[in-house]
């Protein structure tokens, strides 16, 4: 892991197994499957769920700066504390927390590298034990919308702009249009399927072997680059509703060290469903 450009950022296993009584270690387990933290976790780890725990209950956006405090807070987590966070599906949904709490400036976050399923495979142990953490005392600034975040009217701009890239992160039939919405989330459908013009489609899941640990470094740089994704352009990611794209944004920036990366969180429920915005699509079915 020595050769990322940021491989401050990713512990390995081994690495957590002699910290788990380290008092200034957190760690979290976030999944997309938000049952499975309850069948067995690792010891001392505290459960984000990415829908109640980082989400506004009512508006479509994150929390706020003084519910970020609360949740952290509650958790036992302070602004000094390393959180490693770890999960499912190639730690799809532990990268989508990283991504959010870098929103808030948590310094110190890393990802456990293979995830649930690396921990698993090892034999390593697991717990039903849900653990409890003294109150911590968090103070966190206002949210930074601008870094690390696009809204819609900037990749309207950003598609029109020479100099940038734009990466689709979903799947080949999401991108050509064959398909609208991915089947096991019926919600989060769309009008129209298709992709942002410009968008090279490069799957978020590519940037992973079968143990679900990162590819080497030049691997990845192998993989972006083919298709014009490079660190000297102004890069913004997509998928559907932001998640599968702060896995890629996780590669970007850390691994790869690109420079200027943003995770289009709004992606294709907002685009594929607002009127007067372009598409292209390939599929003709």
């Amino acid at each position: 892991m020595s050769d990322y450009a940021h491989p401050e950022v990713l512990v390995d296993t081994a690495w957590v197994a002699d910290h788990l009584r380290d008092p200034q270690v957190r760690l979290v387990e976030s999944n997309e499957d938000i049952l499975l933290y309850d069948t067995g976790h690792i010891p001392g780890a505290i459960k984000i769920d990415w829908v109640a725990d980082l989400n506004d209950p009512v508006v479509r956006d994150y929390l706020s700066r003084e519910q970020f405090e609360q949740l952290l807070s509650s958790k036992g987590i302070g602004n000094d504390t390393t959180v490693v966070f770890y999960g499912d599906k190639n730690n799809w949904w532990a990268t989508y927390a990283f991504w959010v709490f870098k929103l808030f400036g948590h310094q110190d976050c890393r990802i456990m590298n293979g995830g649930r399923a690396k921990w698993i495979a090892e034999g390593r142990e697991l717990t039903r034990e849900v653990p409890h953490y003294p109150p911590a005392a968090y103070h966190a600034p206002e949210r930074d919308d601008q870094g690390i975040r696009a809204f819609q009217y900037q990749v309207m701009q950003h598609i029109k702009q020479s100099g940038t890239a734009l990466v689709d992160v979903r799947s080949p039939q999401e991108f050509s249009g064959e398909r609208t919405h991915m089947p096991e989330y019926p919600q989060e459908g769309t009008l129209r399927g298709g992709h942002i013009p410009t968008a090279a489609n490069i799957p978020w899941a590519r940037a992973v072997r079968e143990d679900a640990t990162f590819k080497s470094r030049e691997e990845l740089a192998e993989l972006y680059g083919a298709q014009g994704v490079t660190p000297d352009k102004d890069v913004v990611a997509y998928c559907r509703i932001g998640e599968r794209s702060s896995h890629t944004w996780f590669v970007l920036t850390y691994l790869l060290g690109y420079p200027k990366v943003r995770n289009y969180d709004g992606s294709w429920t907002e685009w594929g469903n607002m009127v007067g915005v372009p598409i292209e699509k390939s599929y003709q079915g």
